[in-house]
């Protein structure tokens, strides 16, 4: 029998608290090569979003298997003494045309109850209406305002704004322009994907309008990533000047890493190879630290 996936339920994605329990309002972003059943797992396990694309699997079958692993060691990790309330997995789909495998993998993530549904590189419409059949909650990748209606008037429940400075597929547009834009006429949960280096820019993104951040560099150099050790190590001694745009896996313009692999603006930030909780510890130590100081501010006589 298949492991038991974690889940959320559909009123936590919207009833903006943020988010209910988790530990802070983050998502582990999906990045292909990087994001691994043990990423996955640990980045729930600390009470966050983990999120991996199906195509990281190199077949449906095996993602099946990721899946069994994934819920399995996040099982183990909650048993541990103060264990927090397990994060949900994410899977990513991408929706172009070239992926063969889309409507077997479509047909695995809702026979196996992953609660929400990433979809990137490409018209989310296809897909919208099954998964909604399925119970699942999609978020949409979107990288200017016209995508972004589109999707939301499919029917898409979340939105990525992929903003200026992501790692791996990204946007061109200022977030700060990008969340207002889109906040006039979508009113659902939105996601920032670039430019989320600490939990103070993940705090500046809620005070925005945005109800999660994706950060995927600093988890590029974990130990559980399935990057290579020289581009971890890349990673950490870069700084966001050396990022440059190029065609990425998919073909999409990508934020790269000469000669790596991707890697967004926020390496500045990154300054060790470290674990996945680690990251998540530093980062809720640093958002609540934010949101504590802006709370005194504004009470200040």
């Amino acid at each position: 029998m298949s492991a038991r996936i974690p889940a959320v339920g559909a009123a936590a994605l919207t009833d903006r608290r943020p988010f209910g329990q988790l530990t802070v309002p983050l998502i582990a972003a999906p990045m292909t090569m990087v994001s691994t059943p043990a990423l996955v797992s640990a980045a729930c396990a600390a009470g966050i979003v983990g999120a991996f694309p199906t195509s990281n699997c190199g077949s449906t079958a095996e993602l099946d298997e990721w899946l069994d692993e994934v819920a399995a060691l996040v099982q183990t990790a909650s048993r541990q003494p103060h264990a927090p309330v397990p994060g949900p997995v994410a899977a990513n789909l991408i929706v172009h045309r070239v992926n063969q495998r889309l409507d077997d993998d479509l047909a695995t993530i809702v026979r196996r109850g992953v609660g929400i549904v990433i979809t990137s590189v490409g018209n989310p419409v296809p897909v919208i209406d099954p998964l909604h059949r399925g119970g699942c909650l999609v978020f949409a990748d979107v990288a200017s305002l016209a995508h972004a209606e589109k999707a939301a008037a499919a029917g898409a429940d979340g939105l990525v704004l992929l903003a200026a400075g992501a790692g791996g597929n990204t946007g061109w547009a200022n977030p700060f322009a990008f969340a207002r834009a889109v906040r006039a006429f979508f009113s659902g949960p939105l996601v920032l994907a670039g430019g989320v280096s600490d939990g103070i820019a993940l705090w500046a993104a809620t005070v925005l309008g945005f109800d999660l951040g994706y950060m995927g560099t600093k988890f590029i150099a974990t130990a559980e990533s399935g990057a290579s050790p020289a581009w971890r190590q890349a990673v950490v001694d870069a700084r966001l000047d050396d990022i440059t745009l190029g065609p990425g896996p998919t073909g999409v313009t990508a934020s790269l890493l000469p000669g790596r692999g991707s890697a967004g603006h926020t390496v500045s930030g990154v300054h060790a190879i470290t674990t996945v909780a680690e990251v998540v510890r530093t980062t809720q130590s640093e958002w609540q630290a934010a949101r504590s100081h802006t709370r005194a501010t504004l009470t200040e006589p």
